[in-house]
């Protein structure tokens, strides 16, 4: 593998647990909602996502009534930029009341530093939106992560499994696809992002995938355990 002049890397299953994002983060989202809402509705930010998801049901008009929409896409899992935005908000207070701090696994941390001080630019691509990447990143269990990330990219790019959005991140990032290596625990994603021409890495944690993913369950993927197993050619 050629030595890599960045890398980009995945939160969820990758950096950090998927059980916090899942255990914490989203039910703590969910119960405080209609408290948020209640308080900040007349928020401008906060009414521009509320009347999105308003709109786009058509016969809404109770934010209680959105509120139980929005509370059933968290319950599917949904993608929604609405919901992500006002997840954010939510989050955001949590992190700064110190009503939690973000799971990171203890291995990437130390790594993440390495390879920062050894000059190499990193970046984060993620379906949560930036700022919560960046929320993510500035309260984790390792302290503030933040200052070592470069750039930051969320799925207004371009879908996770959509091989034009590792282009247009490589583009935006000033190098050659070949010199970005990406690093994931979704073989499709790190599908997408080969076929881009990007290098890649599977993660593929114990913690988050019991049953290892080898041969051709990796698609041919370089896998590792950690990311202390990630070795850059000098």
């Amino acid at each position: 593998m050629p030595t890599p002049r960045a890398i980009l890397t995945d939160i969820e299953g990758t950096t950090s647990s998927i059980s916090f994002v899942k255990d914490v983060l989203f039910p703590y989202a969910r119960r405080a909602l209609p408290g948020f809402v209640a308080a900040h509705s007349d928020d401008p930010e906060v009414r521009r996502w509320l009347d999105e998801v308003a709109i786009e049901h058509g016969s809404m008009c109770k934010d209680e009534m959105i509120v139980e929409t929005l509370q059933g896409w968290i319950d599917q899992d949904r993608k929604h930029t609405a919901l992500k935005a006002l997840q954010g908000m939510i989050w955001k207070a949590g992190y700064h009341d110190a009503d939690f701090t973000a799971h990171i696994y203890p291995d990437a941390a130390p790594a993440l530093r390495r390879w920062h001080e050894s000059g190499m630019p990193l970046y984060v691509y993620s379906s949560g939106s930036v700022p919560a990447q960046q929320l993510f990143f500035g309260h984790s269990d390792a302290g503030d992560l933040g200052p070592l990330i470069s750039g930051w990219f969320d799925t207004e790019i371009g879908g996770k499994r959509e091989a034009g959005s590792y282009a247009r991140i490589a583009e935006q990032v000033g190098i050659e696809p070949s010199a970005l290596l990406f690093l994931s625990d979704v073989v499709e994603e790190l599908d997408a992002a080969r076929v881009a021409g990007l290098q890649t890495v599977l993660v593929d944690r114990r913690e988050d995938y019991p049953q290892p993913r080898e041969g051709e369950a990796a698609h041919g993927h370089r896998r590792v355990d950690s990311f202390a197993d990630i070795q850059l050619p000098d």
